[in-house]
């Protein structure tokens, strides 16, 4: 009788312990940066090797740094076959480049290489003649796609960098779905996108943002919780270059000139039901400027934006937009 009980415990006690949800926390380099993925599941399963080859099946689509992958061939104007990944990213980025009229621009990637922000260093000499003429072939409503084919400019050079790490993370979280995870958090490179909650803590997903510190230092300037939402991140002081009489110059280019974008805003959160629209939007927000956002944000109460800017003293100042989380 003793031993029967002793049975029973135990079978309960291993019942319990299989039911109770375990938490995987996984990091590696990915896109340049790292991704930090944290999730729960009741068996405890590392799903590493599933995410590197996630991403190594995005870079072979979607990366210009990779001179083998769909996009490099497509923008050598050589015959390639689409996947599902650039048809989601291309259609998302036609969709921010409407309603952001052409802020936007996909195609702007000669002039970020003309720039030394892109993959190909040094391709271009930077110059007015040189970018004039680059300008020529940008505008992703010169782009007209027929099925696998593509009607363009022969030196329109498309670039999803904007938004294609946003992407990545929706495909891990897609991934994670499949497997009946609901609490999650994947982050890469800051943008990150959340589902449920952090049953660690026993509360929503705790989410710093950073202020722009141009020396490369961390610190908040807020801390938010987020529960099945996503949030990315652009900002100036992450990437620039400085000239000889000590000008700074944001890496992000303004599609109707040609030349860095010149703003206040020092940083631009968005968040948004997917990490892919977030990253796109933070994008084009940096570039429109605080009075176009607003007026923006009128026909789009799914996204939420807080700035980090200068003020004409040079003094950090900071705005929430469409009730951005406190």
């Amino acid at each position: 009788m003793k031993k029967l009980l002793f049975c029973i415990l135990t079978l309960l006690l291993i019942s319990c312990q299989k039911d109770e949800p375990k938490t995987v926390k996984l990091k590696a380099p990915v896109f340049g940066t790292f991704y930090n993925i944290q999730y729960y599941s009741e068996k405890g399963i590392d799903y590493q090797q599933q995410f590197d080859s996630i991403f190594t099946v995005i870079n072979k689509s979607l990366s210009t740094y990779i001179p083998e992958s769909n996009i490099s061939k497509l923008n050598r104007n050589e015959s390639v076959e689409l996947d599902e990944h650039f048809d989601k990213v291309y259609n998302a980025s036609k969709k921010i480049y409407k309603e952001t009229k052409g802020v936007f621009d996909p195609t702007i990637g000669n002039v970020v290489n003309a720039w030394d922000f892109g993959p190909e260093r040094n391709k271009f000499v930077t110059d007015s003649a040189t970018i004039d003429k680059l300008m020529t072939s940008v505008g992703f409503d010169k782009v007209v796609r027929l099925n696998e084919r593509f009607i363009k400019p022969d030196d329109v050079y498309f670039d999803f960098n904007a938004i294609a790490k946003g992407y990545g993370i929706d495909v891990i979280v897609e991934f994670l779905q499949n497997q009946g995870i609901k609490n999650y958090l994947v982050d890469i490179g800051g943008d990150l996108r959340t589902g449920g909650t952090n049953i660690e803590k026993a509360s929503n997903w705790t989410i710093g943002i950073d202020n722009p510190n141009f020396d490369g230092s961390q610190s908040y300037s807020k801390v938010i919780t987020l529960s099945n939402k996503a949030m990315a991140t652009s900002g100036t002081y992450r990437k620039f270059k400085t000239d000889e009489e000590g000008n700074r110059y944001a890496h992000i280019i303004d599609t109707k000139t040609g030349y860095p974008t010149k703003t206040n805003v020092l940083s631009v959160s968005v968040i948004a039901p997917t990490c892919m629209l977030a990253d796109g939007y933070a994008t084009a927000f940096q570039a429109m400027g605080i009075e176009r956002v607003r007026e923006f944000l009128k026909t789009h109460p799914e996204l939420q934006v807080y700035f980090i800017y200068s003020d004409n003293s040079n003094i950090w100042q900071t705005l929430s937009l469409n009730g951005f989380p406190d």
